[in-house]
């Protein structure tokens, strides 16, 4: 796990707690529940954008060492 994948991890998590949050204050009829269920979308879509950043490094990281491995193959033939 890399440390994007765990930072994506973590703000997604903290996004849905803000979100949760956010609902419950809402259902207290708090003045704060807008800024709240905002800041957690925008916390959750960070996190997102976080983890699908990780998975397509991984998927370029695996493709360049491929790529150079067929490289040093044919330059040793």
């Amino acid at each position: 796990m890399n440390k994007y994948l765990k930072r994506g991890l973590i703000f997604t998590g903290m996004g849905l707690v803000l979100c949760a949050i956010g609902l419950y204050l809402k259902r207290l009829e708090s003045d704060w529940y807008g800024f709240t269920l905002i800041v957690g979308v925008v916390v959750f879509g960070v996190g997102f954008v976080t983890i699908i950043y990780s998975l397509i490094r991984k998927i370029e990281r695996q493709s360049i060492l491929e790529d150079r491995a067929e490289q040093s193959t044919q330059e040793e033939e």
